[in-house]
């Protein structure tokens, strides 16, 4: 530790950080450091981190006649550095019915062994997996009371369902290769069953979670938006529809539009940039072309806001990043990668009295953290006394850039450790949830905390 000298250079590194968004509560006076605060520097990890909600994903098909997720499956996905599984579950034997118990059954224990496993998914659900393969899918009747079958599992899962893609229409749910949602649509009435369908989902999938479309002209067609209609740092996350309505890119770099995701003459790239900025982004490559280069993909994952992408398709892109020297890269800031830079304390520690903590951190990954997640001081005194403070900062708004964020409270004892917790709100006591700074010897996997410093 070492006293803030001079002051002035703290001044002049406040200007520069311009692109910082403070993240306080509207009602709340930005905290700030002091002349006389002390200083603690921190180093920045080399190492892969592991960290929830983001990265590279496995995938898993699952049938009624498929056996169901194990955890242990799981579990070794995650020693391989992936918190994301990609769960496609297919109803093919239920297009003319309900959903068997026995499946939904099925569906409950994938659920299980991704919370026991320390996991979380991306979710869809289909019909067909062959374009040979018909009806490609059911009447729209059939599929939106399969919808309402599968509420419940929603709502009681939705701590390990990281985000919902729409699916459900045409083949791989992919809502393209359709007998029954129209499957070019033009007019604004075509687009109709297809805005059912994603009524259904917001109402059926709890408020703090988001459903991804497979195009931006999807979003824009059904909800009639336009790029002026993107959203804010005012209305990300408010749990309006609009907010709730992300996209996925499964041809990423494929051609110069994506295969069909974009049409490069409505204004839907520029849509995506900008609304991705609060909307979960994510997918897979599908082909190799000129757009799927290292500065192309670079680029492009920066533009979007990329959080997860398959590890396994395609595999001659995934070779052409590993050999072209950007692979880990990508690793590395596929979705968020916060890193602790400063942290500035009161000199003066007494029981009772006001104490100061700001941090300086910078997010190096590609996007915010999109879920809801706490974000708190923890002090824990020689005793083991635990006392949290609320930072007053949301890390959804922790986009890529520096941050400074300030807190001030009465300090419980004048003896003790300081923490960062950045835990699952859904899933507090499970420190696989938990983010981990990527900084040397912060992070605990036994507890879920960052280590600040001590008193």
């Amino acid at each position: 530790m070492k006293r803030l000298i001079p002051y002035l250079t703290f001044l002049v590194s406040a200007l520069l950080m311009c692109s910082c968004q403070a993240a306080q509560n509207q009602d709340q006076t930005p905290v700030a450091p002091e002349s006389d605060d002390i200083l603690v520097s921190f180093t920045e990890s080399t190492s892969h981190v592991t960290n929830p909600e983001r990265g590279f994903y496995s995938a898993l098909d699952i049938r009624p006649s498929d056996s169901a997720l194990s955890k242990s499956r799981v579990m070794s996905i995650r020693s391989e550095g992936r918190t994301l599984m990609y769960l496609g579950f297919y109803l093919t034997n239920f297009m003319n019915g309900d959903i068997s118990q026995a499946f939904l059954d099925k569906m409950q224990a994938c659920f299980d062994a991704l919370r026991d496993g320390g996991a979380k998914c991306i979710l869809r659900f289909a019909y067909q997996s062959s374009e040979g393969s018909k009806p490609w899918d059911p009447s729209q009747e059939i599929v939106l009371r399969h919808v309402e079958q599968l509420k419940p599992l929603l709502i009681k899962n939705k701590d390990v369902i990281f985000v919902l893609q729409a699916g459900f229409v045409g083949v791989w749910g992919e809502w393209y290769y359709t007998q029954n949602f129209i499957m070019n649509p033009r007019s604004d009435a075509d687009y109709i069953p297809r805005k059912n369908l994603i009524d259904a989902l917001m109402a059926a999938l709890p408020q703090e979670r988001q459903i991804e479309v497979r195009t931006p002209q999807f979003k824009m067609r059904m909800y009639g938006l336009s790029l002026k209609d993107t959203l804010t740092q005012a209305t990300a996350h408010d749990g309006s529809l609009k907010s709730r309505l992300g996209g996925h890119n499964d041809c990423f770099g494929a051609s110069q539009e994506d295969y069909g995701t974009f049409d490069n003459e409505s204004g839907d790239r520029a849509f995506w940039k900008a609304d991705s900025r609060y909307t979960i982004m994510g997918g897979e490559t599908c082909n190799v072309s000129e757009y799927c280069t290292c500065d192309a993909s670079r680029k492009d994952m920066n533009d979007y806001h990329w959080t997860y992408l398959n590890i396994d398709y395609n595999g001659q892109v995934l070779s052409r990043w590993r050999n072209s020297g950007c692979f880990d890269e990508i690793v590395d800031r596929l979705g968020y990668r916060l890193v602790l830079d400063e942290v500035y304390h009161s000199a003066n520690a007494q029981p009772g009295k006001e104490y100061r903590i700001v941090l300086n951190l910078e997010n190096k990954g590609w996007a915010a953290p999109m879920n809801p997640r706490n974000a708190n001081i923890v002090f824990i005194d020689n005793n083991g006394n635990q006392t949290s403070f609320p930072l007053g900062s949301d890390p959804r708004t922790w986009h890529p850039g520096k941050h400074q964020i300030g807190v001030k409270f009465n300090l419980p004892s004048a003896e003790g450790t300081f923490y960062l917790d950045l835990s699952d709100p859904l899933l507090p006591n499970r420190p696989e949830y938990s983010i981990a700074l990527a900084n040397k010897d912060v992070f605990s996997s036994k507890t879920g905390l960052n280590k600040l410093f001590e008193l």
